[in-house]
């Protein structure tokens, strides 16, 4: 599965602030590009890892269903 996002760098005296425009929670910073980009791409699994997490909490007891979703442009 491959879906694409967009990551957005902004240069700032201490280094770079980074996002991820379609994901809101995915932010980050570094002292170099590298470093930022590196640092999103763990912010972007940690508000996904959260968001499930947060999920199977308020549903837990609740009748779902849950399915693959896979999303290609």
């Amino acid at each position: 599965m491959k879906l694409e996002l967009t990551a957005v760098f902004r240069k700032v005296p201490e280094g770079y602030i980074a996002f991820i425009e379609e994901l809101p929670g995915a932010n980050t910073q570094g002292a170099t590009l590298e470093e930022a980009r590196s640092n999103l791409k763990e912010a972007a699994l940690l508000v996904l890892e959260a968001n499930r997490t947060l999920s199977t909490e308020e549903l837990r007891g609740k009748k779902v269903i849950r399915e693959p979703l896979k999303i290609s442009a």
